[in-house]
């Protein structure tokens, strides 16, 4: 349950705190006039949930808005204890899971939950364990067909079985992709055997090797300079000899004085060190002259294998190394292109078998969703004349995707979510044929279908919080009573949070919050406080009849309130 939340400098609200730690579950409502603030609460909430935020709900003063909720965790919400284990974000002393959300004015945002940094999905998906939200956006979902589907598996508990099939679906795809590009190929495949076949020759008939080219360029330019190279280095290499000569010389002389001060033994080490390496500069030497190329008329054939290697290397790579790959590459593509017509057949084997379990797995869905489907309808029923819609007629209609399509491929009517779609039809009236929501249902209506499926759902689902937002749209008279007695039913066993202007609904609170805006030198700021009886009183009185209220008025504040007491009891 949601024990406390939070909101610092979020666009009107300055600081608050709402304090739900009074009770584990039970109703909760927010009053206020149109404009005080409430739906700013709900927002605070929903950019807990990993929602979009923005850096202009900081307040104008503030350099950044803080919202934080605090729920313990009951030992039965095994989802939320499991996410929070995988990823290191239990909090073992408390047993609370702290949600805290970081708007910036420069736009950055951050979300924490127990103190560490996560991502929005992460964020998202711990938060739907926690709390649901029902706000005029899931009324316009419950009108989108598409939506009815994901309805029906929450009610039915299929998501385990949804996910097992769309795993099912998910490989029989890679492998029937698998098996399309095999045999697109092979509608080529002639045609790209010989084009590969004509580049393989082409490269074996050079025989390029690793840094050749580097290799022949060298040689070449020494060719080129062979000549002013032999001079160069041979003068080079006799003057090298005969400073070797010389320093023979030195060293004797060296040695000499050593025997009379031994102070210059150092020196002469140093000249024998010289001679030493002057001895191997002179043999490398020796060497590079005798491996220097001379025969110019070679100059002709580097030439000539330059230019084959440039023309493999503009063909199939910048390097010799990238040509080689490509040839080794190419082979192994004529290989596979040889055994082209038994890859098929493996691949089309493959493919049958996942497309049978992908099938296997979408009759089982279907079943279970055409079996649920029948409890929903019944159920719904029930749940609708609790809501003053006495012989009221609900249908979950299911049907074969693309059943129109006689002659449809294998697997042509699999979809990620199964075979089915499902569209939900009601009539209020007897005699009147069910006919689909988006055709018929009025505000009212869909606000009153709405509850009654978050309490069909609330029932099946770990979450302890649910939140309606003006669940009260277009509904008064004998229906609000009915919306009021469901709305605190569901608060039998859950925590139910509700923003309302119905005073039916507001009267059967265990804890009753006004929301409302205040000016403090000059600044607008929305504030939050938990009335006590007589404010209670006060309160239902200003929304039944605002500033005109009457000892009539406050009459029927003291039935409303009685009745709440009445339903307490029995």
């Amino acid at each position: 349950m949601l024990h406390e939340l939070r909101i610092h400098s979020l666009a009107l609200i300055d600081e608050l705190h709402l304090d739900l730690s009074a009770r584990h579950c039970g109703l909760t409502v927010l009053t206020g006039e149109t404009g005080a603030g409430k739906s700013i609460i709900l927002q605070a909430v929903n950019l807990l949930t990993g929602g979009r935020g923005s850096s202009t709900w900081v307040r104008s003063d503030r350099d950044q808005a803080v919202i934080e909720a605090i729920f313990t965790l009951a030992a039965s919400n095994q989802a939320a204890q499991d996410l929070l284990a995988e990823h290191g974000l239990q909090d073992e002393a408390s047993g609370q899971c702290m949600i805290r959300r970081l708007l910036h004015k420069d736009g950055r945002s951050r979300l924490f939950v127990n103190d560490q940094g996560v991502t929005a999905k992460l964020a998202a998906e711990l938060s739907s364990h926690l709390v649901n939200i029902a706000s005029q956006h899931d009324q316009q979902q419950l009108l989108n067909a598409r939506s009815h589907l994901d309805f029906l598996d929450s009610y039915g508990e299929l998501w385990e079985l949804r996910q097992s099939y769309s795993a099912d679906y998910q490989r029989w795809r890679q492998a029937a992709e698998a098996l399309k590009a095999l045999r697109e190929r092979e509608a080529d495949k002639e045609q790209q055997h010989e084009f590969l076949r004509l580049q393989v020759e082409e490269i074996a008939k050079i025989k390029p090797r690793p840094q050749e080219d580097e290799a022949l360029i060298r040689e070449r330019d020494q060719l080129k300079s062979s000549e002013m190279l032999l001079q160069g280095v041979g003068a080079a290499e006799r003057r090298l000899n005969a400073a070797q000569d010389l320093l023979v010389e030195i060293k004797k002389k060296l040695d000499q004085a050593v025997l009379l001060d031994a102070e210059l033994a150092p020196l002469a080490e140093r000249v024998t060190a010289a001679g030493f390496e002057l001895e191997d500069i002179a043999a490398l030497a020796a060497k590079y002259l005798a491996d220097l190329p001379t025969d110019t008329s070679r100059l002709e054939l580097i030439a000539g294998r330059l230019a084959d290697l440039k023309q493999l290397q503009r063909k199939y790579g910048p390097s010799l190394e990238d040509v080689l790959s490509f040839a080794e590459s190419a082979a192994q593509e004529l290989e596979l292109l040889d055994n082209m017509e038994e890859q098929i057949r493996r691949a089309e084997r493959e493919a049958a078998k996942l497309l049978h379990q992908a099938e296997q797995s979408a009759v089982a869905l279907s079943r279970a969703r055409a079996a649920a489907g029948e409890r929903m309808a019944v159920q719904m029923e029930a749940e609708l004349a609790s809501l003053n819609f006495p012989q009221a007629s609900f249908v979950v209609g299911l049907q074969k995707v693309g059943l129109q399509k006689k002659d449809a491929e294998e697997g042509e009517n699999l979809r990620p979510s199964g075979t089915d779609e499902v569209e939900f039809l009601f009539s209020a009236n007897p005699g009147e044929p069910p006919k689909p929501l988006s055709r018929i249902v009025s505000g009212g209506e869909l606000s009153r279908m709405m509850l009654a499926m978050k309490c069909l759902l609330a029932r099946r689902d770990e979450v302890a919080t649910v939140i309606f937002d003006e669940v009260d749209a277009g509904i008064g008279g004998q229906t609000a009573e009915a919306v009021a007695a469901k709305i605190s039913e569901l608060a039998g066993h859950h925590q139910v949070i509700c923003i309302t202007h119905l005073p039916q609904i507001a009267a059967r609170a265990d804890l009753h919050f006004k929301v409302e805006k205040q000016v403090n030198e000059g600044r607008t700021s929305t504030g939050i406080s938990l009335l006590d009886e007589a404010a209670r009183h006060a309160e239902l009185a200003r929304m039944l009849d605002g500033e005109q209220a009457n000892a009539q008025t406050h009459a029927y504040v003291r039935e409303l309130m009685a009745r709440k007491h009445r339903s307490a009891d029995s």
